[in-house]
């Protein structure tokens, strides 16, 4: 008797099918971000700082349209609220890094 073999999933109407490779799934660890804009994109720069080393490196740049950097600000807002929810308030220090953040252009800083 032949082996039935099961139906491979389809995405439904309105849905998007997402492919998480291996390496992509490890993440990549950082501690500071920075963030440009134009009229027409928003740059984030993902950075990580090892404490004693005076360099810094970008391990990733995402860049997003304004109107998906405004989606991933609401976003962010809401998974932070739940997780307050959750896990207690986030405590944040009251002091901000002393070293240089504006490298040209308009900045921000997450």
């Amino acid at each position: 008797m032949a082996k039935q073999q099961a139906p491979q999933e389809q995405p439904q109407e309105g849905q998007i099918n997402i492919e998480l490779t291996e390496e992509i799934a490890e993440g990549i660890y950082s501690n500071l971000a920075m963030i440009a804009h134009s009229n027409s994109e928003f740059v984030v720069d993902f950075i990580r700082m090892m404490p004693g080393l005076p360099k810094a490196k970008v391990k990733a740049r995402i860049v997003l349209t304004p109107e998906h950097a405004k989606r991933l600000l609401q976003a962010l807002a809401d998974n932070v609220n739940k997780y307050e929810e959750n896990f207690g308030p986030i405590n944040m220090p009251n002091q901000f890094p002393s070293f240089p953040m504006n490298f040209g252009g308009t900045m921000g800083e997450a």
